[in-house]
């Protein structure tokens, strides 16, 4: 299956309790891309530019690793939950191409400013990776507190770009799957809006 959603959306929280629940492989094109950004690889290095200014990452990088991780024996024996990609009428083009088609195309809805709020508090622990937020997902000790940092793309300015960049590209993205398409309301809390997510993926698996 594929989630989308805005940055800050809540994508993250709900690919961790999919994983926990099917078993599926997640695929983060986002935490990916850092990966590579981080270890300084050529991807990476090509990647950081786009990046750095919230713009997003060309489709050739973007399909290249997403290809390789739905190409691992987990991905393919337990399905894949792909989050963060396709983002353009040409990303879905080219899944398509490969025949990498999802079961259901899951979209979560929630307003800008609640987007906003959300990213730009948010915290990534660098040893575990884990996100934490200053007012809804505080860090659980004094030591992971003291060193969390902020991610270079939950600022104002690049929420605003990234933010509109989704808009700009989400009716053609969304357009592309019509039939597997199920739009849920994200601006409730996680543990509301994963019943109604479970709800969708059974339906789509029954078909």
């Amino acid at each position: 299956m594929i989630i989308s959603g805005g940055p800050g959306s809540g994508k993250g929280t709900q690919c961790d309790l999919l994983v926990t629940k099917y078993g599926v492989k997640h695929i983060s094109t986002g935490d990916a891309l850092r990966h590579h950004v981080k270890t300084g690889t050529d991807l990476g290095k090509e990647a950081k530019a786009y990046m750095e200014r919230g713009d997003l990452v060309p489709d050739s990088l973007v399909i290249g690793i997403c290809k390789a991780e739905m190409e691992t024996s987990e991905a393919k024996t337990n399905g894949w939950l792909l989050d963060g990609m396709p983002r353009t009428k040409a990303q879905c083009d080219a899944l398509e191409t490969m025949g990498l088609v999802p079961n259901l195309f899951l979209r979560l809805d929630v307003p800008d400013e609640v987007m906003m709020e959300r990213a730009c508090g948010r915290r990534q622990d660098p040893v575990t990776r884990q996100i934490y937020h200053i007012k809804y997902k505080k860090a659980p000790t004094e030591e992971i507190e003291k060193r969390l940092i902020i991610r270079s793309d939950d600022t104002v300015e690049k929420m605003t770009n990234r933010i509109a960049q989704y808009h700009k590209n989400m009716s053609a993205v969304s357009g592309s799957y019509t039939e597997k398409l199920v739009v849920v309301d994200g601006n409730r809390k996680p543990t509301d809006v994963f019943p109604v997510v479970c709800d969708a993926i059974d339906k789509a698996l029954a078909k």
